[in-house]
């Protein structure tokens, strides 16, 4: 009898354990990011939203208007889905369904995320015109697609997105995910520099600073621009918390959003990661 009701005890403890080993692995949250700018709310999965900050991000390093911006992410959306797939149409692969026999690039080069985003803003700056452009023309434009009218219904989205990581809309952009990733602040660091180009930043620790100087507005949008791009790669790089010009978002809470903080500056986009 006793060896029975060890062997009951045992098998409760057991499941138990187990239980609570399956419940500490299970994901806290819905894991997404979302844009929300005037009657739009522009959710995307946490790829796409990574993939849409670089296209912004790549954009203002190349001193390109929003509108490029958003013909980008518009056209991303149709082609890909903002996913970088390695299949598609005949030899067509990556964000914009690019072709290594039509010259877009080899598919490891196009498989590349900088790459293809450059690629496909070398082509687009040559779309005279395309400032003003209809945003479906001009992304038919630079693509050549058998749908040319498909970019149109992601315009909203792409238009959302972009005013948003391109820092015209503060605060606007965010990602819930489920902290835990280890992050190195010298691949943040590397990272943000190859999305924005060589910019003023300081380290100390497990932190970064991004130090901001010009007009107050200026100022703002590319302090928005930087802060809105860590959150999307915040999953992706491990990033623990971002503060910028009286908001902070930590992954801890990140379903909170960016939070009210005064202590946060208004000149220097900070990040610290796990």
């Amino acid at each position: 009898m006793k060896f029975r009701w060890f062997v009951g005890l045992g098998l409760v403890l057991a499941l138990v354990l187990f239980g609570t080993a399956v419940r500490d692995r299970a994901p806290l949250r819905a894991e997404f990011c979302v844009a929300e700018v005037g009657e739009t709310r522009a959710q995307v999965d946490l790829e796409q939203g990574r993939w849409a900050s670089l296209i912004a991000a790549i954009a203002q390093q190349r001193g390109l208007p929003p509108r490029a911006t958003t013909i980008a992410i518009a056209t991303a959306f149709q082609e890909s889905k903002i996913h970088n797939i390695d299949y598609g149409d005949r030899d067509s692969v990556g964000l914009f369904q690019q072709r290594p026999s039509q010259g877009w690039g080899t598919v490891a080069q196009i498989m590349d995320p900088h790459y293809s985003i450059g690629a496909f803003y070398d082509a687009l700056v040559k779309v005279r015109g395309y400032e003003s452009m209809i945003i479906n023309d001009a992304a038919q434009l630079v693509q050549r697609s058998g749908h040319p009218g498909a970019y149109a219904q992601h315009e909203d989205y792409a238009r959302a997105l972009a005013s948003s990581l391109r820092g015209y809309s503060p605060a606007k952009f965010t990602c819930q995910i489920n902290p835990g990733s280890i992050g190195s602040t010298t691949a943040v660091v590397d990272d943000v520099r190859a999305a924005f180009g060589d910019i003023t930043v300081t380290r100390k620790g497990d932190s970064a600073s991004w130090p901001l100087s010009g007009r107050p507005d200026d100022v703002e949008a590319r302090g928005w621009a930087i802060a809105h791009y860590l959150v999307g790669q915040a999953s992706a790089r491990g990033i623990s918390k971002i503060s910028f010009d009286g908001r902070t978002w930590t992954a801890a809470h990140s379903d909170r959003g960016w939070a009210k903080d005064p202590k946060a500056s208004r000149s220097v986009v900070r990040a610290t990661t796990n």
